[in-house]
């Protein structure tokens, strides 16, 4: 048995810093999409394949900006529960300092 809490505070940075990454993919994606129909072009003469891409890409832009405000989301959650986390523990040896001394 534990006499204490452990919070992970390290593994919470490097998930907030991941998602902060994920974040940033997101909104990098989004500037790809006309590159990616350039890249196709017309192949035989035809535009089908162009077009597929290009309603795809739409669609899941409004599916990436939802998904992506659930991450923003997410990350203020998760680096407000560290931040807290490392104030409680702060506070907290402070309190235990001033007790002892």
């Amino acid at each position: 048995m534990s006499d204490g809490v452990e919070i992970p505070l390290a593994s919470m940075e490097e998930l907030n810093t991941a998602i902060k990454q994920i974040v940033v993919e997101f909104e990098d994606a989004g500037k790809r999409t006309d590159a990616l129909v350039d890249a196709i072009g017309r192949p035989f003469g035809r535009g089908e394949l162009r077009d597929a891409a290009d309603e795809f890409e739409g669609a899941w832009d409004d599916k990436r900006d939802t998904l992506k405000g659930h991450l923003v989301e997410l990350q203020e959650q998760v680096e407000g529960v560290k931040d807290a986390w490392k104030d409680f523990d702060v506070q907290l040896a402070a309190e235990i300092e001033q007790k002892e001394g």
